[in-house]
């Protein structure tokens, strides 16, 4: 992979969102966390954001999906030129997974990303 649009299409595609029951709102989660240049995860990602009125059980459950989603997507396929520059620069990811108060044509998760 070549390009930064490229990594983010990936993790979008690995992402699994926890089941939710019916009438569930959802809720968002943001990660932080850096890649080595050969695409593997460096350090310890980090929780930064999870939505205020999430109970207990439903931020672990989406904590262990986004870890989840890391484990699964890394490492990267990054080409040398990609890895080079990305290599140890923060990431902040946004797991928006509220899809049960969206329209019926919005409703799945997705993911906005930030680079630091």
């Amino acid at each position: 992979m070549s390009t930064l649009a490229e990594m983010f299409e990936r993790l979008k595609g690995c992402w699994q969102p926890p089941a939710l029951p019916r009438g569930h709102p959802g809720m968002q989660i943001t990660v932080l966390f850096s890649l080595t240049r050969s695409g593997g995860i460096l350090g310890k990602p980090r929780i930064t954001f999870e939505t205020p009125e999430a109970s207990e059980a439903d931020s672990i459950a989406y904590r262990t999906a986004v870890m989840e989603t890391l484990q699964h997507c890394t490492p990267m396929p990054f080409t040398g030129r990609l890895g080079e520059a990305i290599a140890g620069r923060p990431f902040r990811v946004r797991f928006d997974d509220r899809r049960n108060l969206r329209k019926p044509e919005e409703r799945r998760a997705w993911l906005t990303t930030k680079i630091l």
